[in-house]
């Protein structure tokens, strides 16, 4: 996870970084969620072609921003 989030931090400020593991195996999963602060950063990391991390060929896919809904509280 350190290793990601230091990787990542020179496309700009990284706020989280998960990587799941394997609760059988002990191993990750081969994913990531990355969150930067700014849709600027993102853009950052998607201006380069190609990202390698301790000699793995990383696949990028940027995630769609979640929309929370809004209760509205009706009154009768």
């Amino acid at each position: 996870t350190e290793e990601l989030k230091e990787y990542f931090s020179q496309f700009g400020s990284v706020q989280r970084c998960q990587l799941p593991f394997d609760k059988d195996t002990g191993f990750h999963r081969r994913y990531c969620w990355i969150k930067f602060s700014t849709p600027q950063d993102v853009q950052n990391v998607f201006q380069k072609d190609s990202h390698i991390l301790e000699g793995a060929k990383l696949t990028l896919k940027q995630q769609s921003r979640r929309r929370h809904s809004q209760r509205k509280n009706q009154s009768e």
